[in-house]
């Protein structure tokens, strides 16, 4: 297409609006004379006569302004605006009027026109409106498109730093897993000690109300309570025999241990582990080792790790003494023996446990040696 003047070329330009102008009034010539007003100047139109005919142009049709007439049948202009502001607010409408009311016009306004015409119009005074409504348009289109990028990339980030976040969560839990493993190797008996640990804290949290992070760190963090074992001289550990109080001393040093390995961490989960390391062994009544800490002087993921590891060794076999059932284990921890007190326990937690202690059953049976 060849242009002549700069001002033909201006206005060609500005037709390449993207979308359509949308006229609707009940008058042919209204119609008949826009059109072929907007026509001469490249910018695509479509005429209908009332307010319904527009609606189903605006769902079928890229529309990138609004000019209605205010009274026709089928539907005001202002009705039209309405519908327009609802379902499309983003394109902009001009009202146009043969009968020029303030209160008409102050009504429009409010409701969201973008101008407001009164016929007979001048073509100046039209061009410029119109044009300013394409442009206003267009302005918000690319702010629209603009955001939507931008949100895009957002997404796309988070998704990124989402799926960093969890190979570095996953990577997190397999260096724990596998440090556990070292203990494991070094004391035959824990192997799946380990993972059961873990199984009845993450219960005990739950049934506490612990936020879920809380939950999560203690189901890993307890996994690690007896890494400080791999300090543990062999003849000592892996002895048969009933220990001596000098090597019963030397076992006591594994929770100073594993909390030295497990220390100044920046990472939670290996903070909490630290402190299980250390303070798994204390009890309520402060007879505990190595701190004698009583009470909640413990902190309160140590206090669910101890009961857990008290009732996980009292089912477990050892080369000391046999495996008991479930209802025995039960009985010792709420009833006390020659070795285990009530009174070992924080008393929240135990009750927990005697709650939930079927579960704990569960889990022994579920995860054997």
């Amino acid at each position: 297409m060849r242009y002549g003047s700069q001002e033909d070329k201006r206005t060609a330009q500005a037709g390449d609006i993207g979308g359509h102008i949308l006229l609707v009034d009940d008058e042919l010539p209204v119609r008949d004379y826009l059109s072929t007003l907007f026509e001469k100047h490249n910018f695509p139109v479509i005429a209908c006569c009332n307010a319904q005919e527009a609606m189903s142009y605006i769902q079928k049709k890229q529309v990138s302004l609004v000019l209605t007439d205010i009274i026709m049948p089928m539907g005001s202009g202002i009705e039209l605006l309405e519908e327009i502001n609802k379902t499309n607010s983003g394109i902009p409408v001009v009202m146009m009027t043969g009968h020029a009311d303030a209160a008409v016009t102050i009504e429009a306004l409010n409701k969201g026109a973008f101008g407001f015409l009164t016929k007979p119009f001048k073509q100046e005074d039209l061009m410029s409106m119109v044009k300013r409504g394409l442009e206003h348009h267009r302005l918000t289109e690319s702010e629209r498109n603009y955001m939507t990028k931008l949100e895009n990339v957002v997404m796309r980030k988070t998704r990124e730093l989402e799926d960093t976040a969890m190979t570095a969560n996953r990577l997190s839990l397999e260096l724990v897993h596998r440090l556990s493993a070292v203990a494991e190797f070094r004391d035959s008996y824990t192997a799946a000690h380990i993972s059961r640990i873990g199984f009845y804290s993450r219960k005990i949290a739950e049934t506490m109300n612990m936020y879920n992070d809380f939950v999560e760190a203690v189901t890993v963090a307890s996994s690690l309570h007896d890494i400080g074992k791999i300090g543990i001289p062999d003849k000592i550990l892996l002895k048969k025999t009933s220990l001596t109080d000098e090597e019963y001393d030397i076992i006591k040093e594994h929770t100073i241990i594993g909390s030295k390995i497990l220390a100044d961490s920046s990472h939670p989960t290996i903070q909490m582990a630290s402190s299980i390391a250390l303070n798994h062994h204390e009890q309520w009544d402060g007879s505990g080792y190595p701190r004698k800490l009583r009470g909640k002087e413990i902190p309160v993921e140590a206090r669910i790790v101890k009961l857990a590891d008290q009732y996980d060794a009292l089912r477990s076999r050892r080369s000391y003494k046999p495996s008991l059932d479930h209802e025995e284990a039960y009985r010792i921890m709420m009833e006390g023996d020659n070795r285990t007190s009530s009174n070992h326990f924080d008393p929240e937690v135990l009750e927990v446990f005697s709650a939930i202690a079927p579960q704990f059953d569960e889990i022994f049976t579920s995860n054997p040696d």
